[in-house]
């Protein structure tokens, strides 16, 4: 199966429409060639779509969209060039030639930049030809034109129903009861409550409603009970429709929708009913205002609604969400062995379902993957069809069209082209893996994953975080933890990972054993986990790989394991994978960096960070014009860094541990480009020898534990877009001595400085706008601030730790807009509003106190 070649097609025309790519393409000469290509990709994008669904019956379309991805992805790497040349450019012009400036009257020569533009019009018209043979061939696979809004999604279940018998339920026990408690209570001021069962494909949502439908108490208190099976198509007279033909109504096919409002009106109009809508995907809240207008019965009708995603019902209707969790794994080993056996035959296979335990581990409590398995194991009795199934992946196993792949890929399939790349670079994470919001964004923006729209207004980040919490509400991710600060983590299903597995196969490939992959050859993005490998079996295995790669993660130092990374092995990755957007070599051995990582020149993300061994940087990696993000956290022998760092021009997230006193002029207070800057355990660091004000764009500053500390650096003030300012564990620093803060601070971290005693009053530019602040283990912190309640936005309020603090100012109650007041180890403090007995409870009775 080959997927993403819409996505990847679509980022490459949307490159081409730029503003910014046009006049790179004027400059160059090269117009013309650029507009046949974007016209030749636009006529093959058009049935792109088609062609993705229908390659699961056609072996040969398969084949001729590996041949397009491979073209697209040869075009990505030429406009990126162009990219690239640009940037060199506007830094040779600013700064002078960079230090590694190679005379190529061909390429790269500013003393020929008509060089490049032949080179890269005879490449165009190489890949144009390409596509246009390509082109020719669709004829051959009778392909439909769709365009992405209009994309009908195979329907991949059959019509649900309300039917279910009582034995074939398994657990679900408490699930039923407080679904029907939420629906016996009684009406609120809407004559018709809305309730919801929210959860991953497979989870028993449907189930579950069948169960809740039938149930006597639920028969005895509605006058009447409608069923109906919504699936993708939400047409408000379709349903209505089906709403009056269940409730007793007459229908004929030419009804008009205002005949049928009417009928439908009259007949409910009179009765408390209960209608369960199961298996909803519209986001459309029209469309179910349309179709809610015409549900008017008895104080007391109850919707039931089952869905997979949160936004579905956060758009449809205020209401209670029943968040489906997966099912104990011995409710899950009854489900197997009534699916593997007939009746009372597993009592003769003990070793058999000692292995079923291990085999529903894999399904982790969704009952849909537990059915698959138990019927690949129906009639099978020998020990190694049972210990194959349990050591295989889910997604390589065969299934049938109601299994459990085919029903989550129908939740991938439903995710615009955008999400659709950023749901399988996740392919490239373990198991089990716990992400970072912050981590996994600056991933998909080194990639080209994430897209402005046309206005273009918005921060790269800002489309990264409003894409995850797309996939969150589309139940792609799970366990979230600290959604709503900056940063916050969260954990994908397994069973939503080998989806992840499935569709990425040859594009992206995570590689826990090297000995036991074959789908490597042709990957762009590989994570290396294999952390049994020792260098020359590594660079080994890295000359198995397309020079074309795009992603090296070498280690990911939070799951634990890491391969030994020294200097040959990223030798070998410089010389042979010249497009590389990315690459991880946290957690490194390195002693030096090579200057040959200049020749990058598409590197977007470098991460060194925990290399507890480089001194130094190569001064050569300031010739990386379009890298926008270098990691140097926790590299704790790093002596200074760069002497150009300036000429980093498309730096934009940068974080720094260094054993420097004072940072240089003309270094990082020229990158006007930085959005988020943090400086960790720079234990020498006592001041900045100039400001940041040249730092407009900067919208976050952290500095942590650099206890020599002593001030901030100039020019604050002048951060119109600094949103986060966090200021932790800096043992030495003073805020009272300084007044030149920011004025439009939304989040404020304070957290370990033994000198504040009380707030500095500059803090309070910032009164309209702060909408979080956290003040912990401060302790000699005696007073806060008599303008605390002016901050008109403040929405959560965290002080903790802070053992002299003994009140709270006065007229804290017109905080109207907190949400969330968090004490914590204060004593003073508590005792004054402990629940009930403390003197100032009554102010903040609302809050709870830790």
């Amino acid at each position: 199966m080959t997927e993403l070649v819409y996505s990847i097609a679509s980022n490459v025309i949307d490159k081409i429409g730029t503003h910014a790519f046009q006049e790179i393409c004027s400059a160059g000469g090269i117009s013309e060639d650029m507009k046949k290509l974007e016209l030749t990709m636009s006529i093959i994008q058009a049935v792109l779509l088609d062609a993705e669904e229908k390659q699961v019956k056609n072996r040969g379309l398969t084949v001729w969209l590996g041949q397009l991805k491979d073209v697209f992805h040869e075009a990505t790497d030429v406009l990126d060039e162009f990219e690239c040349e640009a940037l060199r450019r506007q830094v040779v012009k600013t700064y002078g030639n960079t230090s590694n400036q190679v005379l190529d009257s061909i390429s790269y020569s500013s003393f020929n930049p008509l060089g490049f533009s032949y080179k890269m019009s005879h490449k165009i018209k190489g890949i144009r030809e390409s596509l246009e043979e390509l082109a020719k061939n669709r004829a051959l696979f009778n392909l439909e034109e769709r365009s992405e809004d209009h994309n009908i999604v195979h329907r991949e279940r059959e019509m649900t129903h309300s039917f279910v018998p009582d034995s074939d339920v398994i657990g679900r026990v408490d699930d039923k009861q407080n679904i029907i408690d939420l629906l016996m209570l009684p009406g609120n001021n809407s004559n018709v409550s809305v309730i919801f069962i929210v959860g991953i494909g497979g989870l028993g949502k449907t189930t579950l409603a069948q169960w809740v439908y039938n149930d006597e108490r639920i028969a005895t208190n509605f006058d009447s009970r409608i069923w109906v099976c919504v699936s993708e198509d939400f047409c408000v007279l379709k349903l209505a429709k089906e709403i009056l033909k269940s409730a007793g109504g007459e229908i004929s096919e030419n009804m008009s929708m205002d005949l049928v409002q009417a009928s439908l009106r009259s007949t409910l109009k009179e009765k408390r009913f209960f209608i369960v809508l199961d298996d909803v995907w519209n986001e459309d809240r029209n469309k179910w205002i349309g179709l809610k207008k015409l549900l008017i019965g008895r104080q007391g009708s109850k919707i039931l609604v089952t869905t997979r995603g949160q936004k579905v019902a956060s758009n449809m209707a205020p209401g209670p969400i029943h968040g489906l969790k997966g099912l104990p794994d011995e409710d899950c080993l009854s489900l197997l062995i009534r699916c593997a056996f007939n009746e009372g035959e597993h009592e003769q296979y003990p070793k058999l379902v000692e292995i079923g335990k291990q085999v529903v581990e894999k399904c982790k409590g969704v009952p849909l993957a537990v059915k698959t398995l138990g019927s690949l194991l129906y009639s099978k009795t020998e020990v190694r069809d049972w210990i194959s199934i349990r050591e295989n992946e889910i997604w390589k196993l065969e299934q049938k069209e109601n299994d459990i792949l085919p029903a989550l890929r129908l939740s991938y399939n439903k995710l615009p082209s955008y999400l659709k790349q950023c749901f399988a670079y996740c392919s490239l994470y373990p198991k089990d893996f716990r992400y970072f919001n912050v981590d996994l964004i600056l991933c998909w923006m080194a990639n080209g994953l994430l897209k402005k729209s046309n206005n273009g207004t918005e921060e790269l980040e800002d489309i990264g975080e409003q894409y995850l919490k797309e996939l969150l509400s589309r139940s792609f991710f799970q366990e979230v933890q600290g959604e709503g600060h900056i940063v916050w983590s969260f954990k994908m299903h397994d069973l939503l990972h080998d989806l992840s597995l499935y569709v990425a196969q040859n594009d992206y490939c995570l590689i826990e054993d090297t000995n036991n992959t074959n789908k490597f050859e042709k990957a762009r993005h590989v994570s290396i986990l294999d952390h049994k490998l020792g260098v020359d079996a590594t660079i080994t295995f890295l000359h198995k790989l397309s020079n074309n790669m795009q992603t090296i993660n070498f280690s990911f130092y939070a799951w634990g394991k890491s391969i030994d990374i020294n200097e040959s092995l990223v030798e070998t990755c410089i010389s042979r994978f010249k497009h590389l957007r990315l690459l991880n070599l946290e957690n490194s051995t390195l002693e030096t960096l090579s200057s040959s990582i200049s020749t990058l020149k598409h590197l977007r993300y470098l991460n060194l960070s925990k290399n507890k061994k480089i001194k130094k940087l190569p001064d050569s990696i300031c010739d990386l014009q379009n890298l926008e993000i270098l990691i140097l956290f926790g590299c704790k022998d790093l002596e200074e860094l760069p002497r150009d760092i300036r000429k980093m021009v498309s730096l934009k997230n940068f974080s720094i541990t260094t054993k420097q006193t004072h940072l240089p002029a003309n270094g990082i207070g020229c990158m006007s480009s930085l959005r988020n800057l943090s400086f960790y355990n720079c234990h020498k660091l006592e001041c900045f020898n100039e400001g940041i004000q040249r730092l407009t764009a900067l919208r976050f500053l952290s500095f942590n534990a650099c206890e020599s500390l002593i001030s901030l650096p100039q020019g604050m003030k002048h951060l119109i877009a600094l949103e986060s300012l966090a200021i932790l564990r800096c043992e030495k620093l003073n805020l009272m001595e300084w007044d030149d803060y920011p004025t439009s601070l939304q989040s404020l971290y304070i957290w370990g400085l033994p000198q504040l005693v009380s707030f500095p009053q500059g803090l309070k530019g910032s009164a309209d706008t702060l909408q979080f602040l956290s003040i912990f283990s401060c302790e000699n912190l005696g007073v806060l601030p008599e303008w605390l309640p002016d901050l008109s936005s403040l929405r959560t309020l965290q002080i903790m730790y802070c053992r002299k603090l003994s009140s709270l100012p006065e007229g804290m109650d017109c905080l109207t807009a907190l949400r969330e007041l968090k004490i914590s180890g204060c004593p003073e403090l508590r005792r004054d509003y402990e629940r009930e007995v403390g003197k100032d409870w009554g102010k903040m009775v609302k809050f709870s106190f830790d």
